[in-house]
């Protein structure tokens, strides 16, 4: 056995380790686990995870409402109407973006148990949020972050994020693309026995909770009501997830929320090849359909972004229209905003003109902006790696090979994606390793709560693969 399959091999001795949680408790049936309880056992209450977060300057961020660019998704609208456009400004946390909610419970955890430092792999927004959080609590922080393809080429975003990290006094292992990434990651857990600050643990998405929770009280505080959609940048599923349960915590039962992606279909993540071809490095359909569909492909044994568990509606749109986003917002809102929030926004403006004048549409989160995030270096970057970028019909883009900038606003586009065929998919990726074809009552009540179907419809699945309930 050599040394990558012996350190894969404890990886569940690791992770507990490292995290201090124990996923077996949690499991039951054939397949089932106690994702609520899960939940529960941060031991942290939503007023509780506030007043950490206050500790930090986490949260409380303003709401803003987009009247540029609501009147003008009004002028190109097919009905002249469209619903009022408002960003959760998110920028304005600490390290400059909604990942900071994700990292002040998961370090204010690490203090509290006795870790000396912390460790987390991400391509970086996440990276600075951990180590501006470590720095308040007093830890060291480590970041493994996957940042070249085999040539040493970095994208420029992501190099960005890498001086972030490095400004806020985090040591930064960059590596090629590829297995090397895990493998690193657990080493270096096991070498330091620092704490392991997921994106995925339930720590990250408790903390995510008060953004929801603060949209809806500031709607009802502005609007005398709650939002009809929100809208969330989907990738790994932490940040819909939180954000939704928030917004049930606050009772905001009836306003829907939309997961929106750029859409990369085609490129594969781990490709050497492929890795420069992309210009998103989150948000992106790459994360977004795997995670949704197998989310325990995470860096814990059992990841609290279940994204299927509160997605209405599943939309994505092309990377041309969100580079023109980008820069469509700094010049009529003056806002110069990072470009996965941009991701959301690009959505909202479509999704507004299916709305009326009356209605309230909150994009959930902005990021901060740098060098590397910037259009110009991206576009100069994808033309380097053989794309072409051209004015025209968005919905002809080819990821990988184009980038289409609209050539007006009203040529603004979304493409629908099936849940339904998620969910059938995240059926299948659960059911796959049992050996008898069977599962028990218990284990269908679990795949209902994952999908948000009835028994009907996934009893109705479970026959598509030959499984039936005992």
């Amino acid at each position: 056995m050599n040394k990558y399959e012996k350190m894969m091999g404890r990886k569940s001795e690791i992770m507990i380790k490292s995290v201090g949680v124990d996923y077996d408790q949690y499991e039951y049936g054939k397949i089932a686990f106690d994702y609520e309880k899960l939940m529960r056992d941060t031991g942290y209450t939503l007023d509780d995870v506030m007043k950490i977060q206050q500790e930090t300057g986490v949260g409380n961020t303003p709401l803003l409402e987009l009247r540029n660019m609501t009147e003008l998704a009004r002028k190109v609208s097919k009905t002249g109407k469209a619903a009022r456009i408002m960003v959760k400004d998110e920028q304005c946390n600490p390290s400059g973006s909604y990942k900071d909610r994700r990292a002040s419970v998961s370090v204010f955890e690490a203090k509290k148990k006795g870790y000396k430092g912390v460790v987390s792999a991400t391509s970086g927004n996440y990276g600075a949020a951990v180590a501006s959080q470590a720095n308040m609590r007093g830890l060291d922080c480590i970041i493994v972050q996957e940042c070249f393809d085999s040539r040493k080429v970095g994208q420029p975003e992501i190099v960005e994020k890498a001086r972030k990290c490095e400004c806020f006094g985090a040591e930064v292992l960059q590596l090629t693309v590829g297995p090397e990434l895990f493998y690193t990651f657990l080493k270096v857990l096991d070498d330091t026995s620092f704490y392991n600050a997921s994106l995925y643990s339930n720590y990250g998405v408790a903390g995510v909770e008060t953004l929801g929770y603060e949209i809806a009280e500031e709607c009802r505080e502005k609007f005398g009501k709650d939002p009809e959609v929100v809208i969330c940048t989907h990738a790994g599923g932490g940040n819909l997830t939180g954000t939704a349960r928030g917004l049930k915590k606050a009772g905001a039962l009836q306003t829907k929320v939309v997961g929106a992606s750029a859409n990369l279909s085609g490129l594969h993540m781990a490709s050497d090849t492929q890795f420069n071809r992309k210009s998103f490095t989150t948000g992106h359909t790459g994360f977004g359909i795997p995670f949704m569909t197998n989310p325990d492909r995470s860096d814990v044994p059992r990841s609290a972004a279940r994204p299927l568990r509160y997605m209405d509606r599943y939309v994505t749109i092309s990377q041309g229209q969100i580079f023109y986003m980008t820069e469509l917002l700094a010049q009529i809102e003056g806002l110069e905003r990072g470009p996965a929030g941009n991701t959301s926004l690009a959505a909202a403006f479509v999704i507004a003109q299916e709305m009326e004048n009356d209605e309230i549409i909150v994009v959930q989160e902005t990021e901060y902006t740098g060098a590397g995030k910037h259009v110009g270096p991206q576009l100069s970057f994808a033309k380097e790696n053989g794309i072409k970028v051209m004015k025209g019909n968005p919905s002809e883009e080819i990821p990988g090979e184009n980038i289409i900038l609209p050539e007006h606003p009203e040529k603004f586009t979304l493409q629908e994606m099936d849940l339904n065929g998620y969910r059938r998919s995240l059926i299948k990726n659960v059911v796959k390793g049992l050996e008898d074809k069977t599962i028990g009552k218990e284990d269908l009540e679990y795949l209902c709560e994952e999908t948000r179907l009835d028994q009907v419809k996934v009893l109705e699945m479970l026959s598509e693969f030959d499984i039936c309930v005992k």
